[in-house]
């Protein structure tokens, strides 16, 4: 085992994570929602400013407990920001409100 925690804290700032959750049940989930079409949008504003990775990291997640069919949830650390209802077409004015529209802003908020 390699404690990697230093290197992680020097390179990412903070990290989105979307909710991907797929079941099969009566009640809403994420991936029912456009959760991969939101991943997506994430990821592609991200790169578009360099920022995918280093110093914003993405990740799916299992369930975040913000269902919905409005759309997909999302949380934000360690800004300790959490998002439901997300759809692809939100996302830019999203991250541009938590980092900026060059994404230069990803100190703790």
């Amino acid at each position: 085992m390699k404690r990697r925690t230093d290197q992680q804290r020097s390179r990412l700032a903070a990290h989105v994570f979307v909710c991907t959750t797929d079941r099969d049940a009566e009640y809403a989930c994420c991936a029912d929602a456009g959760a991969e079409e939101t991943l997506e949008a994430v990821k592609t504003w991200l790169r578009e400013r360099n920022a995918f990775w280093s110093p914003i990291g993405v990740s799916e997640t299992s369930c975040l407990a913000l269902c919905s069919e409005g759309g997909t949830a999302i949380t934000i650390q360690p800004r300790d920001e959490w998002y439901s209802d997300v759809r692809p077409e939100d996302v830019p004015a999203l991250l541009e409100r938590e980092f900026g529209p060059d994404a230069e802003d990803v100190a703790p908020g």
